[in-house]
């Protein structure tokens, strides 16, 4: 992943709330099930590990999640981990929802045309009689 690619993808995680805490119990099968599903579901999500309670350091619990779930580590900061993976489903729902919006506005392009053909005002040019 290209430097571009990478600060492009901390600028959409930026808005983004982190969707899991990882805690006391540190790592477990239920936090990389639940992250495997949010990857599949968003590409990108954000998690954080709580420095106070959590047993293993953030850098090391985002290197965890990216071997288990096929992930990249975008960034680590602080307590908070953005992980992206490309997720070929959402990309095919993406593309089939761009290829209906293109429908939908060629049909409403001819609807409007035909509307337009057939409601044409024969323009008649009144002129007051001399006297």
């Amino acid at each position: 992943m290209t430097g571009k690619e990478r600060a492009a993808f901390r600028a959409r995680a930026n808005g983004l709330e982190p969707l899991f805490h990882i805690g006391k119990s540190g790592m477990n099968e239920g936090v990389i099930a639940q992250t495997d599903d949010a990857l599949r579901a968003r590409e990108l999500i954000k998690v954080k590990v709580l420095l106070e309670s959590s047993p293993i350091t953030p850098r090391e619990a985002a290197d965890q999640l990216a071997a288990a779930t096929g992930a990249e580590v975008i960034q680590v900061i602080g307590g908070v981990i953005v992980l992206y993976r490309e997720s070929p489903e959402l990309r095919e729902k993406a593309a089939q929802k761009e290829k209906n919006l293109k429908q939908a506005a060629r049909r409403a392009r001819e609807k409007a045309l035909r509307e337009s053909r057939s409601n044409k005002r024969v323009k008649v040019r009144v002129t007051k009689a001399k006297r």
